[in-house]
């Protein structure tokens, strides 16, 4: 959050795309900042990412843009999956 740059009250959008949940700033924005400095993510959008209380997810922020990705268990495990197969391809020893 301090990186981004975001603080209590910020309000912002929630998008998911590719299976990848987007948050950023937005004036119009539904969600916000909470006073703790947190993100919540509501029911309907852990659902669609099928997250469960207790996963886990990795969170990349890109200050550059002002965008924070959260990439749920599901999209890291095609992630390796593809830089596993991609690596097997090409390692012809």
């Amino acid at each position: 959050m301090t990186a981004l740059g975001w603080g209590p009250g910020l309000r912002l959008s929630i998008k998911e795309h590719g299976g990848l949940i987007f948050v950023g700033a937005d004036r119009q924005g539904v969600f916000h900042v909470t006073k703790q400095g947190h993100v919540r993510l509501p029911a309907v959008v852990r659902q669609w990412c099928g997250l469960v209380a207790g996963d886990r997810v990795l969170l990349a922020a890109d200050p550059a843009i002002g965008r924070l990705v959260l990439h749920p268990p599901a999209s890291l495990d095609v992630v390796v999956a593809t830089m596993h197969a991609e690596v097997i391809k090409g390692d012809k020893a």
